[in-house]
């Protein structure tokens, strides 16, 4: 049975997402310090699962319990799909929502739609896998909100910012919330399995 989980993260805001989601299968859930993993590995890949397996098998490798990580980012129709996998290196800390706002500037309503996406990795000692989640909406004309991390100010769901909705609200829609959630329900079946095959 599975009684810890390391996620590849020191990110407060993820770690949160995750033990809320998953809290029902009573997991207890490590960051990759708590776990005393120390290790940055190059997320060179061309997709979210491929980063979210480099990151999951990295601090696997490090601390030999079974590991998720995630990679995620917003895509933005009218910029082919950036920044995608370059969305937190696309502009310095704190200056992400400015700049996406400044290059979107001219854009007109219709084509402002975006989805956040979110592919989680599982890795243990047998297998590695992974579960997608997405959340579509639009990106709005300003920031607004301070519930949200990220590009959640300027992206809308509905009239909402996602950072204006409450972490209940967003636990039942955001893209991590969606691939936690198939992520439940892969722990739950193996923890199932477990119990029945040993």
């Amino acid at each position: 049975m599975i009684t810890k989980l390391v996620m590849a993260t020191n990110n407060a805001n993820k770690l949160r997402e995750a033990r809320e989601i998953l809290a029902p299968l009573g997991i207890e859930i490590l960051s990759q310090r708590e776990a005393g993993a120390n290790c940055d590995p190059d997320e060179n890949g061309s997709t979210f699962a491929e980063n979210a397996l480099i990151k999951a098998r990295a601090v696997y490798e490090a601390v030999k319990l079974p590991t998720i990580a995630d990679d995620s980012g917003l895509c933005v129709a009218a910029l082919d799909d950036r920044p995608g996998v370059y969305s937190a290196r696309y502009a310095p800390d704190g200056q992400h929502c400015a700049k996406l706002l400044e290059e979107m500037k001219d854009v007109p309503d219709d084509k402002r739609w975006a989805s956040f996406k979110c592919t989680i990795a599982y890795v243990d000692d047998r297998e590695a896998t992974t579960m997608s989640g997405a959340c579509i909406g639009h990106i709005g004309y300003e920031e607004r909100g301070t519930n949200g991390f990220g590009y959640d100010p300027v992206f809308m769901v509905g009239d909402r910012t996602m950072a204006e909705l409450t972490p209940e609200e967003k636990n039942k829609i955001s893209h991590r919330a969606v691939a936690l959630k198939g992520l439940y329900e892969y722990l739950s079946k193996k923890q199932l399995d477990e119990k029945i095959y040993g």
